[in-house]
This record gives structure tokens, C-alpha cells and sequence, in this order.
């Protein structure tokens, strides 16, 4: 088994469980935060959307510039509807799933470079910048948003088991 293959069962289990809960972003709060320091409702479930688009990032290319000196940031996006957000999420996850399943374990064994402004903040293996950066950090900020949504008294899809507000489906 190639080590694409032996990540995607989990990529799709994970994927989904985070579309479930990007369905429920409600677009009339976008500008909501818990605390004046933390994202606002429509920055993380945009983050959340682009995360998936990472894996092609990651197995394309061998370095990715943050913040490439010379280059203005890229404009804020916004989150009109949650159809739109859902829509994008939909294509990325679709992208960075052909991408990994067509990815060679020599790829993936190769090193990636994130830089920031032109300085090296890490290299590390290609599969595990797809386990750290694309998967994991993914389930983080799911479970962020979870929080956003509870606060929100929006009621929370089953992630990994029941919530208070869905019970296992018969």
C-alpha cells in the first residue's frame, strides 16, 4: 500500500466530518469572535475551507512563501453564503484528494520548505506536512469552530460521536 493510499481513508473520514460542520456556519454572524484577538466566524470557516488546498501546495511544490517579500497580501475574502463556502470546501477537498492519490511515495518522502518573508520556518517530509498542516491543523480549527458555534447556540453536528444536540442515526 502506497502512503497516499494509506492516508486517504482518514482524509475522506475527516473531510466529511469537517463539511458536517461548515453546513451549520451561519452567514448572518460573520463578523462574531469570542475574544477581540481571535478569528471571526467568517475567517475561520474560510480558513477551514481553504485548509484542504494545502495538499496540492504541499505535493506540488517544495517551498510555499507565507508572506513573499515584494508581494502585497492577498485582498480579505468574505463568506457571503454558506452554499459558496460549502462550494469551495467541495472543489479543494476534491483537488487535494486527486492530487494525494496520485502522489508517489518518493514525493512524498521528499522535504517541503514553509518560508516566511523569505526566511526558512521549517522543512519536514511532504507526508507530514500533509499530517500537520493540512490534516491535523484542520481538525484544530474544527474544533474551534465547535466552540464558536456552541457559543452561538447553533447546534453542533456529530463529530466523532454524539453531541448534546445529535444522536447517533440508526
Amino acid at each position: 500500500m502506497s502512503i497516499a493510499q494509506s492516508l486517504l481513508t482518514e482524509f475522506d473520514q475527516e473531510m466529511a466530518k469537517t463539511r458536517s460542520i461548515l453546513e451549520v456556519v451561519p452567514t448572518d454572524r460573520n463578523d462574531w469572535q469570542p475574544h477581540e484577538k481571535s478569528m471571526t466566524i467568517e475567517r475561520l470557516a474560510l480558513h477551514l475551507a481553504d485548509l484542504p488546498s494545502w495538499a496540492g501546495m504541499t505535493l506540488n511544490v517544495d517551498e510555499f512563501d507565507m508572506n513573499p517579500p515584494g508581494e502585497d497580501p492577498p485582498p480579505p475574502r468574505t463568506m457571503t453564503t454558506t452554499e459558496a463556502l460549502l462550494a469551495e470546501f467541495d472543489k479543494n477537498v476534491t483537488e487535494a484528494r486527486e492530487v494525494m492519490a496520485n502522489t508517489s511515495d518518493e514525493t512524498m518522502m521528499g522535504n517541503w520548505m514553509l518560508l516566511n518573508g523569505g526566511v526558512e520556518m521549517f522543512t519536514a517530509p511532504k507526508v507530514g506536512v500533509l499530517r500537520n498542516f493540512v490534516m491535523n491543523h484542520m481538525i484544530h480549527h474544527r474544533a474551534q469552530l465547535g466552540v464558536y458555534l456552541r457559543l452561538n447556540d447553533i447546534p453542533l453536528p456529530m463529530i466523532y460521536g454524539p453531541t448534546a444536540d445529535a444522536e447517533w442515526e440508526a
